[in-house]
């Protein structure tokens, strides 16, 4: 589950990239010479090579477009038809200048000149700005799916939590104490481990149970102290399942651990 959505933001983390790149490319089919002059800079010896593997924008734009736009419609929906203006040509469009000049234009290779000497109007390089704002929302994309991640998480994680505390508590009605106390300790070590992670709390140990987390959640002033001992309360119980050589854990216990696994992590963000 966490795994798919660590794909996404790397998925989206890459498309940013080939659209950094796709930025570059424009601007270098359009000013070569100044591009050409700042790559020298930057990359001195290596820089031909780096130039001869820029993408070409024509031929590469439009997957990249399909895939962001997309992006921008699961999680910045407000900023689709802005994205999408700055592409396609102005409907009723009478006239073409750098205002009403777009990517679809540059596509197609649209250039208007006047008069004998072909006085240039408008050209491809008015397409640049328009791309360079539909790069700028893609980055502001990725700043809400950050915020959304953890929202994710949990209202995904919510359903599963659900299924395996009913799991325990059908577990417990047919006197498998231990076994369902076991099970809603996994709920309450996951839940924590989710909570530190999305407060960006760091927990050294390798292998960190509920009190690791618990403990953390208290230095950092996540949860109060009423709160930890709640959860503290709740780790002796899994730790009492846990081990099979300690004293059986009780039925009432074991409930006891299944309602505190509910409360927290319907509680503790």
């Amino acid at each position: 589950m966490s795994s798919n959505l660590d794909r996404y933001k790397k998925d989206l983390e890459a498309l940013i990239q080939r659209g950094n790149d796709l930025q570059l490319a424009i601007e270098y089919e359009q000013r070569p010479k100044e591009v050409t002059e700042a790559v020298n800079k930057a990359y001195g010896a290596k820089a031909k090579d780096f130039l001869a593997k820029l993408p070409r924008f024509s031929s590469a734009y439009q997957a990249w477009y399909s895939e962001a736009q997309e992006l921008i419609k699961q999680l910045l929906p407000d900023r689709l038809e802005d994205f999408t203006r700055h592409y396609q040509k102005p409907k009723g469009r009478k006239d073409i200048s750098y205002e009403s000049y777009r990517i679809e234009d540059y596509l197609q290779g649209l250039k208007v000149t006047r008069g004998y000497d072909k006085e240039k109007v408008v050209g491809p390089d008015a397409a640049i700005p328009h791309f360079a704002q539909q790069l700028a929302m893609l980055e502001a994309v990725k700043g809400r799916f950050e915020s959304s991640l953890f929202e994710m998480r949990q209202l995904l994680q919510a359903d599963l939590f659900d299924s395996e505390l009913d799991a325990a508590r059908e577990l417990l009605r047919n006197k498998y104490a231990r076994a369902a106390g076991a099970l809603a300790g996994v709920v309450v070590e996951r839940h924590l481990g989710e909570v530190c992670a999305a407060h960006r709390i760091v927990i050294k140990k390798k292998s960190p149970g509920i009190s690791d987390f618990n403990e953390a959640l208290k230095t950092a002033g996540v949860i109060e102290v009423p709160q930890w001992r709640h959860i503290q309360l709740l780790a002796d119980i899994r730790n009492l399942c846990d081990h099979s050589k300690t004293k059986e854990p009780t039925a009432d216990q074991v409930a006891d651990l299944i309602d505190g696994a509910v409360k927290v992590s319907k509680t503790v963000f």
